[in-house]
């Protein structure tokens, strides 16, 4: 899919690798809805972008997300490409995971992209084009150890993700999924971690590998969006 003129919305947009794939898109071209749930983050980022509309939404709520897409399109007329990139961290062994909590991590992880890509299909499938971008993790395709029940749910959307790009493939819509690596953000502290993993990274991982910065994720969500290619992995190891 060619950028220019299309609308897209960007969840996640306050920080990090959704703020930085908005400032991508918004400089290719598009018009970019940037929602999430900082007020303050979103306005100073779409008084930088021209033609961006801010949307504040905690789409841990199941109705929010479905408001938020009509919100954008009551705005701009449709939407074009859909980037779920929205999402929170939790570190916990198998034996101590809080299932309240993993409710609540998988209502945002994978329920939350789910509704957003139910509420933008019927009418992708009218315009007969449009692009999902899916964000699961690099820890889908591993097993750390504490890192299983996110790693779980980033798996199941990119499993929902690579079903709905094979029922789509007929009406022009492109669904695809980028795995990210360790990124530079404010993820990290965002995560929830049970209290056998509250150690510092340091001390447990001494030498951690060095994160990849947010502007080369939104690289390769931007690759996903113009090439249509179905799993883009930050780093080719990944994807082997």
């Amino acid at each position: 899919m060619e950028i220019p003129g299309k609308i897209a919305i960007v969840t996640g947009a306050s920080g990090g690798i959704g703020e930085a794939t908005a400032r991508l898109l918004a400089k290719k071209g598009a018009k970019v809805a940037l929602v999430a749930r900082s007020k303050d983050k979103l306005q100073i980022l779409s008084d930088e972008l021209p033609e961006s509309f801010p949307v504040v939404a905690d789409l841990s709520k199941e109705s929010r997300v479905g408001e938020v897409v009509q919100e954008v399109t009551a705005h701009f007329g449709g939407v074009d490409i859909l980037i779920n990139n929205a999402g929170q961290g939790y570190d916990a062994t198998i034996e101590e995971i809080d299932t309240k909590i993993f409710y609540d991590i998988f209502a945002l992880d994978v329920v939350a992209p789910l509704i957003a890509m139910q509420e933008v299909i019927p009418q992708m499938k009218k315009q007969k084009s449009g692009a999902i971008v899916n964000i699961s993790s690099g820890t889908a395709l591993m097993y750390l150890p504490g890192m299983g029940g996110y790693a779980s749910l980033k798996r199941a959307l990119a499993h929902l993700s690579l079903t709905a790009r094979e029922e789509l493939k007929d009406f022009g819509i492109i669904v695809s999924v980028v795995y990210p690596f360790i990124t530079s953000s404010d993820f990290e502290q965002h995560t929830i971690k049970s209290p056998s993993m509250k150690e510092d990274l340091g001390e447990t991982n001494p030498n951690p590998p060095p994160a990849d910065p947010p502007e080369y994720a939104a690289q390769k969500i931007l690759d996903a969006i113009t090439s249509g290619q179905a799993e883009v992995f930050a780093h080719e190891w990944m994807g082997k």
